[in-house]
């Protein structure tokens, strides 16, 4: 197991909460980073519209990974 492999098991710790939150911020900075420089939105306006899509996104995975561990 890679050094990666087993910080990242030490902070998950199999919790689908810990889960969506770490997937989460990094799928907002990916969105703010894409909208401003596809459109060159200052960050906070990139930001903003980054923090919408997101949050609901995290949603639906965090009720996929609770209802994935429990078929699995």
């Amino acid at each position: 197991m890679s050094i990666v492999s087993k910080a990242l098991a030490g902070i998950l710790k199999g919790s689908s909460l810990m889960f969506t939150l770490v997937f989460t911020i990094g799928h907002v900075l990916i969105a703010a980073s894409v909208v401003y420089a596809i459109t060159g939105a200052t960050i906070y306006e990139s930001g903003m519209v980054a923090l919408i899509e997101p949050s609901i996104n995290a949603v639906w995975l965090y009720i996929l990974h609770v209802i994935w561990k429990k078929v699995n």
